[in-house]
């Protein structure tokens, strides 16, 4: 069983930064073979991309919308993933989930949420204007 649990999220004025976290856990499980992603979703819309990191972590992924303010990495000794996000906007308010692409070794990077298998529970940003 993968459990995957982001945090960080909160209110911060335009112009800020935050930085998401999502610590991934399992019996033995790890997430150094697994591509692994952020989406976000605003109230009625549909899940949108943000980034992802492929399994070596030598590849990067970002939509139009955040490139050069959002940066996603990875850490897996500790088997978590972080996206910075600077210059937020009031546009990138949000629910912020992570995801797991559960296919190892995966050459290159999925942008589609049904790409991934795995999702968390999500952490809110929310950016006053």
């Amino acid at each position: 069983q993968v459990q995957l649990v982001e945090s960080g999220g909160g209110l911060v004025q335009a112009g800020g930064s935050l930085r998401l976290s999502c610590a991934a856990s399992g019996r033995t499980f790890s997430i150094s073979t697994y591509t692994m992603g952020w989406f976000r979703q605003a109230p009625g819309k549909e899940h949108e991309f943000v980034a992802a990191i492929s399994w070596s972590g030598s590849s990067q992924y970002y939509p139009d919308s955040v490139k050069g303010r959002f940066t996603i990495s990875r850490d897996n000794a500790k088997n978590t993933v972080y996206l910075q996000m600077n210059s937020l906007k009031p546009e990138d308010t949000a629910v912020y989930f992570c995801a797991l692409d559960h296919s190892p070794y995966r050459i290159g990077i999925r942008t589609t949420a049904g790409s991934y298998d795995y999702w968390g529970q999500g952490t809110q940003v929310t950016v006053s204007s």
